[in-house]
């Protein structure tokens, strides 16, 4: 007999987390540091996020791989203010604020408020929650922002989704053919013409205006990503030369994942005092 779906406490590198369990077997385990999802196992399709093995999670520092959230701003995109890249949403303690099972889904939701220290870097009041729903074959992750302070402020966001792969080679993705992206490798503006994106080496893209729902195929895996409000994507892979480089990566390991990121980056919201806005995105496997 199937054990029913489950929440408990659990740790990872020492950091507490809580890990989600349902009767198929489907899994996800997320960080309190950062909100960081690190694991998420997909019932017989197997964990479907890459973690570098040689990833450290500690007090200040970014985790390699799993899914960052990236606010206040991607990369060094934001205003002139002293946040380190990607902000600093993913290198703090975030608080369990929510968990719970039902029959066939289990969820998680952690909270993350302005403090002194956050203050220093970027002065603004804000509120993050964020929810992630573990169902048969699907991830479901939402970000809620609200401004809770008498100032209005400009953001960017975006769901760092580091997926496995079998081999990037055999990896395609459908749905970009269209869109407009900057390619950050070649520093140029483009246009994609490929109904079908196949990977050999870095990419570092920004794709502007995407579709709701993409398709990866890697073998015979499809999984479908769907976002709701976040309007941009980032596909992201260091390629051989850049992986070489990074500490926490070992050197081959570019041939096991692709980020495919939930972004809202090339028109960042402004927020008014006491407004909201929430964004989605939805991993999707076969049943």
């Amino acid at each position: 007999m199937n054990k029913p779906a489950a929440t408990r406490e659990a740790t990872y590198q020492g950091l507490p987390a809580i890990e989600l369990t349902l009767p198929n077997g489907s899994a996800a385990v997320i960080l309190h540091h950062g909100a960081h999802v690190v694991s998420w196992q997909a019932g017989a399709w197997g964990e479907q996020l890459y973690l570098s093995p040689t990833a450290v999670a500690a007090e200040g520092k970014a985790v390699r791989g799993g899914i960052p959230v990236i606010f206040p701003q991607f990369e060094q995109r934001g205003p002139d203010y002293s946040l380190p890249r990607h902000g600093l949403a993913r290198t703090r303690a975030w608080t369990l604020d929510t968990h719970r099972a039902g029959p066939d889904h289990a969820l998680a939701s952690f909270t993350l408020s302005d403090t002194p220290e956050t203050r220093a870097l970027w002065p603004h009041a804000f509120q993050l929650e964020f929810t992630v729903s573990l169902g048969p074959n699907r991830l479901d992750l939402e970000l809620h922002v609200t401004n809770p302070g008498d100032t209005a402020w400009p953001f960017s966001a975006a769901l760092h989704t580091y997926l496995a792969a079998s081999d990037i080679g055999q990896v395609r993705l459908q749905g970009l053919e269209g869109c407009r992206f900057l390619d950050a490798v070649t520093q140029g503006e483009y246009i994609e013409d490929h109904p079908e994106k196949r990977f050999a080496g870095e990419i570092d893209r920004i794709y502007e205006l995407v579709p709701r729902s993409l398709l990866l195929r890697d073998g015979p895996r499809r999984l479908t990503i769907e976002s709701e409000t976040f309007e941009d994507a980032v596909l992201w892979n260091p390629g051989p030369e850049k992986c070489i480089a990074l500490s926490d990566m070992p050197d081959d390991d570019w041939r096991q994942m692709l980020c495919v990121e939930a972004a809202q980056v090339l028109n960042p919201p402004t927020l008014q005092p006491g407004d909201s806005w929430t964004a989605r995105q939805s991993l999707v496997l076969p049943d």
